[in-house]
């Protein structure tokens, strides 16, 4: 397996971020279409996002960053 790439999946993102407290919270978003990923809504919320994507929900838009974790 190549562990080079920090990756992390769309639900934990929102909750490390503080969007959401709860996984079940981020799955409704999710699923609802409320989150935008690079530009183009995301509804799988086991996408994985590499740092540079760039994650947009209710109108802030959040730069992924794993080099610092």
């Amino acid at each position: 397996m190549d562990t080079s790439e920090s990756k992390i999946k769309l639900d934990q993102f929102l909750k490390l971020m503080g969007i959401t407290s709860t996984g079940g919270q981020a799955k409704l978003m999710i699923q609802g279409g409320e989150v935008k990923v690079n530009g183009s809504v995301e509804t799988r919320r086991g996408r994985q996002l590499v740092s540079g994507d760039e994650v947009t929900v209710g109108g802030q838009t959040l730069k992924v960053d794993l080099n610092n974790s």
